[in-house]
């Protein structure tokens, strides 16, 4: 390892315990974090799957970061509900969510651990249903399995809406990302960013384009250069 890249170690472990401790979702307390090459390892407990994922999203979000190792456990507030209940439960954030199609999702608990199927016209309302779910206090994980069958659009247009929809956010983005679209609605990403914040960011954008249905992201992180 390069001196530059210690330093760089270095500097990110404070940004990351610096920004666990500012997130209100995540009980730093709990979460310890250590930092190598720019990956970031997480250990410790979190209350629920929820505030786990949402230290993970918070240092991804960190520039320099380029990945995150996941250890820390979630643990159930309050003791152990039962997997009826959480179906129960699991049902009522899937109906009264506003962007989420309930009537085409079907779920399955064991565990506590929640499996979600069905199919829907967008990847955003996949996210959704998975994130709806995975705030519930006593669920302990969730597998989205959830499938896009988006309404045919040419390939031509899917990649003039992405290219314009970067335009909009950051141009410098734009020019650096080359966007190769295919038939089924399959996008490949390429290029090079600073950050996985970036990389994600350009990812989601490109997945919540009408009429994609599944992203290939070989977009590089360097955040060195």
């Amino acid at each position: 390892m390069t001196l530059t890249a210690t330093l760089n170690d270095s500097e990110l472990l404070r940004r990351v315990r610096a920004e666990l401790e500012w997130n209100p979702r995540v009980n730093a307390k709990e979460i310890a974090a250590t930092v190598k090459d720019g990956i970031v390892t997480l250990t410790g407990f979190a209350d629920t799957f929820g505030t786990k994922q949402a230290a993970i999203d918070a240092v991804h979000q960190i520039s320099g970061v380029r990945d995150v190792a996941d250890e820390v456990q979630a643990r159930w507030p309050g003791g152990k509900k039962t997997d009826p209940e959480i179906a129960q439960a699991v049902r009522a954030a899937l109906v009264w969510d506003v962007f989420v199609p309930d009537e085409r999702i079907r779920s399955t608990v064991s565990n506590g651990w929640v499996t979600l199927e069905g199919e829907v016209d967008r990847w955003q309302q996949r996210e959704d249903a998975g994130r709806c779910v995975e705030r519930l206090a006593a669920v302990r994980g969730v597998t989205n399995r959830i499938e896009i069958k988006p309404l045919a659009v040419d390939t031509g247009k899917i990649r003039t809406s992405i290219e314009e929809a970067l335009k909009r956010r950051a141009e410098r983005e734009a020019r650096r990302i080359r966007i190769t679209c295919f038939d089924g609605g399959v996008v490949a990403l390429a290029g090079k960013v600073d950050s996985w914040a970036e990389k994600n960011a350009v990812e989601q954008l490109a997945l919540y384009t009408p009429g994609v249905n599944r992203v290939t992201n070989e977009i590089q992180v360097d955040p060195y250069t």
